[in-house]
């Protein structure tokens, strides 16, 4: 990067200034991380300090029957396919019950597109998790189900996300997002929420009182400029509407493992590479970057490792997102080496061992409980410490 560029993009950071569209390209074309990670981690401290968040939380998919096939995606089962699967209603109740004795707070419910699972169902699966653990947010259903449940009910989704929210829905999820550029997204989505109906329905969420997150899948096809095109696009809504809370970039895994059937069911990644840590830690430091209306950033620890996680709180990255348990989207397709699980316990160590102050935070990212400062360097140089692979 040119070195007056790099002058100037550092002044406007530390002025608070709001990036532009070229700004952001800049700054991914720089090779300069620890440069990077030092204003991304600046504008992160500015915001929140040494304060690193997270929940207790238990993602529940209730079926990865879907009638998309989305080029990327290695979860999406046909019917009748070997392991195709649909919970039972009480099935997804005894799963959300295993985790009541570690105080759960949050369960992050999404799914494939059924053909033929009726929309009853959707709501109806609230409401008796909700009756089981009424002190648990319900946290489920991308803007593409939400489309998807319009098309199979024949409602607006503004009378699904009453209906939902009647029934106990705390919040969306963030999914269904990948890449909006429709110049990448024809190539890796097969289902019919684009830009334009992913935007409305979070919109109209964030008119109910929602507060929501927002996603992006970087690291297949897209390029660095598409990556900013998402960012604004996101950045642009929030002018709107205030209602995202978080901003999480997700890695694109490849289908290393399908531990079913022995299937690739990833179409991209004869032609794809994964990102590395390094430009995973890049992503996460732009996006701090460009979104100055966002308040938190999160790595989502399944899809990048613990020691990347630990490293991005260096990079712009505020929140680790949870005890997580079973997150099949992910762990269907690879053999990355994650655990199914991180409990409190885990994730304070994390934490602490990165040298930040945990915060254990609801859906809402209202403040559960706060825990003791990192200890010191000197401190934990005493006594060995746990090695975060």
């Amino acid at each position: 990067m040119d070195a007056g560029l790099k002058r100037e993009l550092e002044a406007k950071v530390y002025a608070g200034e709001r990036l532009s569209r070229e700004d952001g390209v800049a700054l991914y074309d720089s090779d300069d991380l620890a440069w990077l990670g030092r204003l991304a981690q600046h504008r992160r401290t500015e915001r929140n300090g040494d304060r690193v968040m997270f929940n207790v939380n238990r993602h529940l998919n209730l079926t990865n029957v879907c009638s998309a096939s989305c080029a990327y995606c290695s979860f999406q089962r046909k019917p009748g396919e070997k392991d195709a699967y649909t919970m039972r209603i009480d099935e997804a109740v005894r799963k959300a019950k295993e985790m009541e004795d570690e105080q759960l707070t949050e369960l992050h419910i999404v799914n494939g597109l059924h053909p033929t699972l009726p929309w009853r169902y959707y709501p109806k699966v609230l409401r008796e998790l909700k009756a089981a653990l009424p002190k648990v947010k319900l946290k489920a259903f991308t803007a593409t189900e939400v489309q998807w449940f319009e098309k199979i009910s024949g409602l607006t989704a503004d009378e699904i996300l009453d209906e939902l929210m009647d029934a106990g829905l705390e919040s969306l999820t963030g999914g269904g997002a990948e890449i909006f550029d429709w110049e990448v997204r024809q190539h890796i989505v097969d289902h019919a929420c684009h830009w334009e109906d992913w935007s409305r329905i979070h919109r109209l969420a964030h008119s109910k009182g929602m507060k929501t997150p927002s996603t992006m899948l970087y690291g297949h096809i897209e390029e660095p400029r598409h990556r900013v095109d998402h960012v604004l696009r996101l950045r642009e809504l929030q002018d709107e509407t205030g209602g995202f809370v978080v901003f999480i970039p997700l890695r694109y895994q490849h289908d290393f493992v399908d531990s079913a059937d022995g299937k690739i069911r990833n179409r991209i990644q004869a032609r794809t590479t994964m990102a590395a840590p390094a430009e995973s830690l890049k992503t996460f430091a732009v996006s701090r970057l460009l979104f100055d209306n966002v308040p938190h950033v999160k790595c989502f620890w399944v899809m990048h490792g613990l020691s990347v996680a630990q490293m991005s709180l260096n990079f712009g990255v505020d929140d680790l997102d949870g005890s997580v348990v079973e997150y099949k989207i992910t762990h269907d397709a690879d053999s990355y080496g994650t655990p199914n699980t991180m409990h409190r316990d885990d994730l304070l160590h994390l934490i602490w061992d990165a040298g930040f102050q945990p915060v254990e935070r609801n859906t809402r990212y209202e403040v559960v409980r706060e825990y003791d400062p990192a200890p010191s360097l000197a401190q934990r140089r005493a006594e060995p410490q746990q090695v975060w692979a």
